[in-house]
C-alpha cells in the first residue's frame, strides 16, 4: 500500500472546511506513571502546535483532555476564562473535549461507578457549555468511553452492553440538557466498543442517535478490521497481508456501518500491532504520520469516514483532529513532526473537503 507522503510538502487548497486541530492529550496519555516518560504539559503542546506552519497554514484549533495537569474536571468559572483566553491568544479555537470517565468511574461497574462516570460527564458538559458560551468553541463535542474491560464485559455480553446503554443514556441526558453531544470512541480495549459490531449494538441499544454517537478514530478503527478481542468480528482472513483489494473491501464494510454514528473524527496512523505505554492498556498505539511501518495510506483513507457510500463529501464534520497518543517525547518534541501532520491534514482537508 501507499504511504503518506514524508515531508511537509503540502500546498494550501482552497479548501477551509473541515477545519484542522491537534489534539493535547498525546501530552498526558501513557505519561506521567511510574517507568513512563513525564507529562508534556498544555503550555508546550499549544506552542509546538501554534509554531506548525505548511506553506502559510496553520492548525485551526485543539481538542482538549479535561484533566490534570493539563485542565482540572473542577476547574471553576475563572479558570475557565483564562483557559479561553490562552487558547485565543495563539489564534485557536477548542473543538471537543474528552471526558475523564477512566478514573473513577465506569459504565459498566457498580452504581458507584456508574454515579461517578456521569458526574464526570455532567462537569465536562459544564466546560465545554461555558467554552462556548466564552465564543471559543464554535463547534465539537465531547467524548467518552466505557471505561469497562473487555473480559469483565466477556462474562454477560448482553447483559454488560444493556448496562454500558444505561450509563451511556444516563449521559446522553446530561450532553442534552447542556446543549452538547457525546460521542463514543471505539478502542479494542473498551468492553461494549472493542469491535465495530459491539460499538453498533451499544449504540443501537442506547438509542439516542442524535446525542450519543461514534467518534471514529483512524488508527483504532484499523484494528477493527482484524478482529482483536473480538475474533468473530474480523473483517479480513487470518492470511491477510494487507492486499489492497482485501483492505478496501473490509474499510468499506465497516465504515459504512459506523459512519452514519460518526459525530466526530481522529486523522491518525497505525502499523496494527497492539501495545501500551506506562498505565494505559494495552490498545493501538499511533505512528508518527510518515511512520515507514504504517499501514494506513492517511490522506486517502480519511475518506471512507469523510465521504458517503456514494463517494460524495458528507459535511457532516465542521473540524477533525490529529491524534498521536503515547508518541515518544522526544518525537513530540520536534517541529518537524508537527508540520509533517499539518501536511498530512492539509491533505485530508483537499481531498474530502469543501470551501465555505
Amino acid at each position: 500500500m501507499s504511504k503518506p507522503a514524508s515531508k511537509a510538502t503540502a500546498s494550501a487548497g482552497p479548501n477551509n472546511f473541515p477545519k484542522l486541530h491537534n489534539a493535547m492529550w498525546p501530552g498526558l496519555v501513557g505519561k506521567g506513571s511510574p517507568g513512563a516518560e513525564p507529562f508534556i504539559d498544555l503550555d508546550t503542546m499549544l506552542d509546538l502546535t501554534a509554531k506548525a506552519e505548511v506553506n502559510g497554514t496553520k492548525f485551526d484549533g485543539v481538542d482538549l483532555f479535561l484533566y490534570d495537569p493539563h485542565t482540572s474536571i473542577d476547574i471553576d468559572d475563572d479558570g475557565i476564562k483564562k483557559l479561553a483566553d490562552k487558547i485565543q491568544s495563539k489564534g485557536f479555537v477548542v473543538g471537543s473535549v474528552v471526558a475523564p470517565v477512566w478514573f473513577d468511574g465506569s459504565a459498566m461497574g457498580d452504581e458507584t461507578k456508574r454515579k461517578n462516570w456521569v458526574t464526570a460527564v455532567r462537569k465536562a458538559c459544564r466546560i465545554a457549555k461555558k467554552l462556548r458560551e466564552l465564543g471559543v468553541r464554535p463547534y465539537g463535542l465531547v467524548r467518552i468511553d466505557s471505561a469497562a474491560s473487555v473480559t469483565d464485559w466477556d462474562k454477560d455480553p448482553k447483559g454488560n452492553t444493556k448496562l454500558i446503554a444505561k450509563t451511556f443514556k444516563e449521559g446522553g441526558k446530561v450532553a442534552k440538557d447542556h446543549g452538547e453531544r457525546l460521542a463514543a470512541e471505539g478502542e479494542i480495549c473498551w468492553g461494549g466498543m472493542h469491535s465495530w459490531k459491539n460499538m453498533i449494538r451499544t449504540l443501537e441499544e442506547v438509542g439516542m442517535p442524535k446525542v450519543v454517537g461514534f467518534q471514529a478514530d483512524m488508527a483504532h478503527t484499523l484494528l477493527y478490521l482484524l478482529g482483536y478481542n473480538a475474533t468473530e468480528h474480523r473483517l479480513v482472513p487470518d492470511t491477510f497481508h494487507w492486499e489492497p483489494e482485501v483492505f478496501h473491501k473490509a474499510m468499506k464494510k465497516m465504515t459504512n456501518a459506523l459512519r452514519p454514528w460518526t459525530f466526530d473524527f481522529h486523522v491518525a496512523q497505525n502499523d496494527a500491532t497492539v501495545k501500551g505505554s506506562g498505565d494505559h492498556e494495552k490498545t493501538g498505539k499511533h505512528c508518527p504520520v510518515n511512520d515507514p511501518n504504517g499501514k494506513l495510506n492517511v490522506p486517502r483513507d480519511a475518506g471512507y469516514w469523510l465521504r458517503d457510500e456514494a463517494g460524495k463529501v458528507t459535511k457532516k464534520l465542521q473540524h477533525i483532529c490529529w491524534d498521536g497518543c503515547m508518541f515518544p517525547n522526544e518525537v513530540m518534541m520536534r517541529q518537524e513532526t508537527w508540520n509533517n501532520i499539518l501536511a498530512a491534514m492539509i491533505q485530508v482537508r483537499e481531498n474530502h473537503g469543501w470551501r465555505a
